[in-house]
């Protein structure tokens, strides 16, 4: 079974050799997973042993991600209104928690 975490609708899942993309850049110095379109918070890693990278298209409608944890130690990974967790080193795709309404399928909103 592949190594996964879950931090609210984040889901964190190991996988090995990733077709990582494009390097996303930091927001205020944190790697931000997902922004909370609710509230407006956000699950980040403030660390600098993790990078994520982004390979949407534009032409596609969903949004795949994988994030690189370098750190020998593992990063913490933060939110506002759940508790903290270590994601040790590795590659791992990161998916978020969608739900089907009658208007379009979306994410869940955090």
């Amino acid at each position: 079974m592949k190594q996964q975490f879950r931090q609210g609708d984040v889901l964190i899942e190991r996988v090995e050799n990733p077709a990582l993309g494009k390097r996303v850049r930091r927001d205020k110095g944190r790697v931000v997973l997902a922004y909370g379109e609710v509230t407006g918070h956000a699950h980040a890693i403030a660390e600098r042993g993790a990078e994520l990278y982004d390979t949407q298209e534009e032409t596609e409608s969903l949004e795949v991600r994988f994030l690189r944890v370098l750190a020998d130690g593992g990063v913490a990974l933060s939110h506002e209104e759940h508790a903290t967790i270590t994601i040790p080193q590795g590659d791992y795709r990161i998916t978020r928690q969608r739900e089907y309404t009658p208007e379009a399928i979306r994410n869940v909103a955090d």
